[in-house]
């Protein structure tokens, strides 16, 4: 009934409506106001939509409603609790133009004394003896952490550390990292044995203003990646903030993600994933121009969504790896043993139409150094993209193709990079990535705004010895991805909005 809704506002994305105290009485009046909407039920309330700064309150006669405005499209339920818990967002819910509230953006004095709960991604490499390898992600972490340290915040951080499936083990246990990060922050880091339960909310509960408790690998539990609503409820448990500074799982819908943020008053994002969604999110929506987008890889299958979505914003897009052979063989050149993707032929065509109809320039390189097989020791010579010979490889972009993909930067204010340009992992076919990563590298010199989308392509710049003279290294793989595909991701669409008063 349309009586039953007492309030609706359909200017933003989210609304709260009041109902009276069923389902099929508020779907009803929502019908009635002709918003588009989906509903998720849980045992406490009713939830539609991407979760955001106004929450469900838990009483029977309230809902949050997100309502899908003009010109916006909803998350659909999947995206915050889907299959396993990955629930990958599917299309942009809300303009990225709503920025999350960053923990930078609240005043200190509103986190002193506050039991502040940090989603950081600490899944470090380990080696046989279980000494850390590679400390990058913790070292990326130190900010936020310090930050609310400093604030006179209770801090529990909280991450997960490999793949376990048997519950607790020690090989993935977060031990070693309570050791690094401690020497880091140049404080005493406490390790608490499990992620939830009285022992820990014991722990919790002692904590001082400015302490630091590192809570036990959340993954030991299965309910984690499945977003279970009680294991959110407990990992919550003596919790007032929520921060998650963890980009590289903000395209999973966990409970340590997305979960427990239904359960805290506020929930901010912490300075690694603002940077990210700055940086990244800024690339797509308002790039300074020119903007020439670098798509690389293997397979152009994995990079359907991203081409699509840089076609859509960009002045140019560059592509350079393996995929560049399924778009040779769509034009009906041979292209020898490199690796295509047949049942892609088509899709290839489409893209370069999709490029020609938007005034696009696409970009494939002109001359190919191929290989007479797959090894670092294999013969080479250098060909013209149509005339690879038969039972020969491309593994790398030729010497001329280098030159014009300088040509292609020049004067260049934008560049994103995802992707290497060959087997850069064999020397012998390197030396395209490493070129295309030293012309980015001196256009950030010139004033460029340049971005590492995550994946290889940060491998390859760490490689190369040049992260450092890049505008942003994205510490994201698959989230990187997600966001210049426009997806929306759970572990951000969670988070508090900033809100632009007129």
């Amino acid at each position: 009934m349309a009586s039953a809704v007492q309030a609706i506002a359909v200017s933003s994305v989210k609304s709260v409506v009041r109902a009276a105290g069923t389902e099929s009485n508020l779907q009803s009046g929502l019908r009635a106001s002709g918003v588009r909407f989906s509903l998720r039920a849980s045992p406490l309330f009713f939830h539609a939509g991407v979760s955001s700064s106004s929450r469900s309150v838990r009483k029977q006669n309230l809902f949050t409603v997100f309502a899908e405005a003009p010109k916006t499209e909803t998350l659909s339920p999947s995206a915050l609790q889907g299959e396993g818990g990955k629930g990958d967002g599917e299309s942009l819910a809300s303009k990225s133009s709503d920025r999350k509230v960053s923990i930078g953006d609240v005043p200190k004095s509103d986190f002193e004394g506050r039991t502040v709960f940090i989603r950081a991604d600490l899944n470090v490499p380990l080696d046989d003896k279980r000494n850390i390898t590679d400390d990058t992600r913790i070292r990326a972490s130190v900010p936020t952490i310090e930050y609310l340290l400093g604030c006179g915040a209770k801090v529990v951080l909280a991450s997960h550390l490999g793949r376990p499936k048997k519950g607790p083990e020690e090989k993935f246990s977060l031990k070693p990292v309570s050791v690094r990060l401690a020497d880091l922050l140049k404080k005493e880091v406490k390790f608490a044995p499990d992620s939830i339960g009285p022992e820990v909310e014991g722990l919790i509960g002692g904590l001082k203003n400015g302490e630091l408790l590192l809570l036990e690998n959340v993954r030991f539990y299965k309910e984690e990646e499945k977003n279970d609503l009680e294991f959110s409820k407990k990992l919550a448990k003596n919790i007032d903030f929520f921060v998650n500074d963890a980009f590289g799982t903000a395209h999973r819908a966990h409970s340590s993600t997305a979960g427990i943020a239904d359960f805290v008053s506020k929930r901010f994002a912490g300075f690694l994933l603002q940077k990210e969604l700055d940086y990244l999110a800024g690339a797509i929506q308002k790039p300074a121009r020119p903007f020439v987008a670098i798509v690389g890889g293997s397979k152009v299958s994995s990079k359907i969504t991203v081409i699509e979505s840089l076609l859509d914003k960009s002045d140019k897009v560059i592509l350079g790896g393996g995929m560049v052979f399924t778009f040779y063989k769509s034009q009906g050149y041979s292209v020898g043993s490199s690796l295509v993707e047949d049942d892609k032929l088509d899709l290839a065509v489409k893209l370069s139409a999709m490029a020609k109809e938007k005034g696009v320039e696409l970009i494939l390189p002109i001359d190919i150094l191929a290989a007479d097989k797959f090894a670092p020791d294999a013969n080479t010579q250098v060909c013209d993209f149509k005339e690879i010979p038969d039972g020969w490889m491309g593994l790398d972009i030729g010497p001329k193709s280098i030159e014009q993909f300088k040509d292609a930067l020049k004067g260049a204010k934008t560049v994103l990079w995802n992707g290497p340009m060959g087997v850069f992992e064999f020397d012998a076919f390197a030396n395209g990535t490493f070129a295309v990563a030293n012309t980015i590298a001196d256009l950030t010199g010139e004033g460029a705004i340049t971005i590492i989308g995550g994946g290889d392509s940060v491998a390859a710049v760490e490689k190369a010895g040049l992260a450092e003279k890049m505008s942003h290294v994205s510490t994201g793989g698959g989230a990187s991805l997600e966001l210049l595909e426009g997806k929306v991701l759970p572990g951000v669409a969670v988070l508090d909005d900033v809100e632009i008063q007129a």
